[in-house]
């Protein structure tokens, strides 16, 4: 017997984020994919295709057809968010209660201090920008356990001085 695959809009996140998301991961769980698949049949980063699904990211009108049409969905997605939306890109409680989420959170709190000033030490007085900025997610093994390697890779940008 076959279930229709369904996303528990009244959890968080889920709560937060408008309908074509759920609609997006229903229609991913029902084919059975992953985000690096629909990224690459569309052409875009898994990381960002998953910030989209999230709501933290814009489709455009033609990266939302090839993503419904790659996922088989037929409702028109574009009609359901309209034109003037725009990504939510906070989503959820400070501190984070999701465990993955929470321990991302802890390194910034435990690293945070050290890695600015490292920052600061290799290119001056500024910041690493999150809009101009890739994400990407890789396994590597290792014989204590698989570890996540993660890589934040985003332009830096100097304080202006008037």
């Amino acid at each position: 017997m076959s279930h229709a695959a369904t996303v528990p809009s009244t959890n968080s996140p889920y709560a937060d984020l408008p309908s074509a998301s759920s609609k997006l991961f229903e229609a991913k769980a029902r084919k059975g994919v992953t985000f690096d698949q629909i990224a690459t049949a569309i052409g875009k980063d898994e990381v960002w295709v998953a910030a989209a699904f999230y709501g933290q990211a814009k489709f455009t009108p033609e990266e939302l057809a090839r993503v419904s049409e790659y996922l088989g969905i037929s409702s028109d997605l574009q009609a359901e968010l309209g034109a003037h939306w725009w990504p939510n890109r906070g989503l959820g409680p400070m501190p984070p209660t999701d465990p993955v989420i929470y321990r991302l959170y802890e390194s910034v709190l435990v690293y945070g201090h050290a890695i600015k000033a490292v920052i600061h030490e290799k290119f001056g007085d500024g910041i690493m920008s999150m809009i101009d900025c890739t994400v990407t997610v890789a396994k590597k093994e290792h014989p204590k356990g698989d570890r996540v390697v993660l890589t934040f890779d985003g332009k830096f940008l100097p304080y202006a001085k008037w």
